[in-house]
């Protein structure tokens, strides 16, 4: 009898591990995808900045094209 409940504490003990490993891997997954979200987020109003930049400076350019 000793044995099966050495082999069930192993049994217990390694699933309770896996789940533990599972749990830290969902964590970190989820910390990466909020990382990678606001880095996007960040790159998305540069571009927007860039553009309006862009479409200010082809106004100008125009008018001035326009003024010879």
């Amino acid at each position: 009898m000793d044995k099966i409940g050495e082999q069930l504490n192993k049994a217990y003990e390694a699933y309770r591990q896996v789940c533990m490993d599972r749990d830290h891997a969902v964590k970190e997954l989820q910390q990466k995808t909020e990382s990678y979200m606001q880095q996007i987020r960040e790159q998305q109003e540069k571009i927007e900045l860039q553009n309006n930049i862009i479409a200010k400076l082809k106004s100008q350019l125009a008018a001035l094209n326009a003024n010879r």
